[in-house]
């Protein structure tokens, strides 16, 4: 290799290795990885699996922190491998493995069915009892900004499962919903175009659900969206407590709108003037 230089280094990669089809329990794998500046962890392993080791295994799809498939445990911290930037974690050393609290299917990859399966139980979708105008709309459900507002950062959430992976509670009880599934019944909840509180509360409420979150907040430190998972558990726990002591106020949801409606709650906007003349 060619000698270090401030733009050229080499990094360790230590990398925690696991075929279950072959191993008996992980192992670490140690890589020399010739570094420059801008380069992501990403980068690093798409190098190593090209030039020292092709079964290397591991999950990525943009490459841009938006799809959340490469998330990973990097010097003990998930955080997502397309976005972590080598030289900004170490100048030496790095260990990668993958991210803890789920099975592990091959060396990086991690089992992510159980986040999607408890997603999917808390009814991540509008809920209404106006069916008919759900299959067949007649208009748009009016929302504000300011109701948008309420629950906007929770729909930022990629389902990486950085925040499943930094639960204490869920180290201790795999039955447990996670922050993802939790904050996304939060998000629900909170849309005003949404009539579904009812039906999750009961998803919620039972022994392996809200009430188990300990607050620790590693959900919402780790979080490469900028989501607070930890503050919509504490939310919706709040939201239980006054409705089982009957002082929650319980709003219909959004009607919708028909057309002349959808007209006059079109923001007013004019073009800005030309700033070049003819």
């Amino acid at each position: 290799m060619e000698k270090d230089t401030p733009q050229k280094r080499d990094i360790i990669f230590y990398i925690r290795r696991f075929d279950p089809e072959h191993d008996e329990a992980p192992w670490l794998q140690q890589f020399t990885v010739q570094v420059e500046r801008g380069m992501t962890i990403l980068d690093g392993l798409h190098q190593i699996k090209e030039t020292q080791d092709s079964s290397l295994a591991w999950r990525f799809s943009c490459r841009m922190g938006v799809c959340g498939s490469c998330a990973m445990l990097i010097n003990g911290k998930p955080a997502l491998a397309c976005n972590t930037q080598i030289l900004e974690v170490t100048n030496h050393i790095i260990t990668l493995a993958p991210l803890p609290n789920f099975a592990i299917i091959k060396d990086l990859v991690p089992d992510l069915r159980p986040l999607f399966e408890k997603h999917r139980y808390i009814h991540p979708y509008i809920k209404r009892e106006d069916l008919e105008e759900m299959t067949n709309p007649t208009g748009e459900y009016f929302q504000s900004p300011q109701e948008l507002e309420k629950y906007l950062q929770f729909t930022y959430c990629i389902k990486c499962g950085a925040c499943i992976a930094a639960c204490p509670t869920m180290a201790t009880d795999r039955e447990y919903l996670g922050p993802t599934a939790l904050a996304q019944a939060y998000r629900y909840n909170t849309d005003s175009r949404d009539g579904g509180f009812k039906a999750r509360k009961d998803m919620v409420e039972f022994p392996h659900g809200v009430f188990s979150c300990h607050y620790a907040g590693e959900c919402s430190r780790v979080c490469p969206k900028g989501v607070d998972p930890a503050r919509a558990i504490q939310l919706i726990k709040r939201e239980l407590v006054l409705d089982y002591l009957k002082l929650k106020r319980h709003k219909k949801p959004a009607l919708a709108l028909n057309p002349s409606e959808r007209e006059e709650q079109k923001p007013r906007t004019l073009a800005p003037p030309f700033t070049v003349e003819s």
